[in-house]
């Protein structure tokens, strides 16, 4: 066997055991409790069923917890490609008093696990009376370091020459900022989007706590509180949330990662 064989059937042994756990979740969420409880279970479906969808989508409400997860996950990405691209265009190309420190406390930043700040950022949302609100969902993440770290090592190599020239020609930084600037930053806002998607989606401690009320619940809170019963946890019901949680995660990566891998490949470190 020649070593590219051995590397290719390496590669695809690493594809299987990766892709094989989603395999039975799909496929779980079609058997019943009773199947799935069964010793040993099967891996394909004895009598496939749709029945955890149709209770996620009758009797759990599962619309209004998708419409939720978007509107947060949405108004985040859209945020954290604004806001962290004009830091990180400030930070690349602008000379100012405390630019070394601003961006050295990015950097600290970064270094901080986010479970630090939960008890003071909950504790400030609450004094301002925000709990419960989309506002409390999305106003902590709208930027994050990061994206800001990601945003300011691509735009530093964009050539001051070209900035230069469309500022003699009449343009003002906000012109040159949209006009320019962005356009030239496919990849690493493409990169920045899947990142702050996924985490916006799939975040769980923080809604769970800000969100006190069934209207306002994000999707992965409702699959951890709605998919335990009073007996037992009910798993069919789970594979089948893990499935609706995860869909949309998948589409999103498929339609932006040839972005995703040039961002990676291109946003250097100085």
């Amino acid at each position: 066997m020649t070593r590219r064989s051995i590397v290719y059937l390496g590669l695809v042994v690493a594809v299987v055991a990766t892709l094989l756990p989603f395999i039975w979740m799909l496929l779980g969420s079609f058997k019943t409790q009773g199947e799935i409880l069964r010793n040993p279970s099967g891996f394909w479906p004895q009598a496939p069923t749709a029945g955890n969808y149709a209770t996620w989508f009758t009797e759990l409400h599962l619309g209004q917890f998708f419409l939720n997860s978007v509107v947060v996950a949405a108004v985040t990405v859209v945020g954290n490609l604004l806001f962290c691209s004009m830091v990180g265009y400030a930070l690349a190309k602008f000379e100012f008093r405390g630019k070394r420190f601003i961006f050295t406390l990015v950097m600290i930043t970064l270094m901080v696990p986010g479970v630090v700040t939960f008890v003071p950022l909950f504790v400030l949302v609450a004094k301002l009376g925000l709990t419960n609100t989309y506002t409390a969902l999305i106003l902590p993440f709208l930027t994050s370091p990061l994206g800001v770290f990601m945003m300011r090592q691509f735009i530093a190599d964009i050539p001051d020459a070209l900035l230069e020239a469309a500022r003699i020609d009449g343009a003002g930084e906000l012109r040159i900022f949209a006009r320019i600037v962005l356009p030239l930053c496919g990849p690493p806002l493409a990169t920045l989007g899947i990142l702050t998607f996924l985490g916006s989606w799939n975040n769980f401690l923080w809604p769970l706590v800000a969100a006190q009320t069934q209207d306002m619940y994000t999707l992965p809170v409702a699959l951890s509180l709605y998919s335990t019963g009073q007996i037992a946890t009910q798993y069919g019901l789970l594979l089948a949330g893990s499935v609706l949680v995860i869909a949309p995660i998948v589409l999103v990566f498929v339609f932006l990662q040839r972005y995703f891998t040039q961002g990676i490949a291109t946003v250097g470190v100085r």
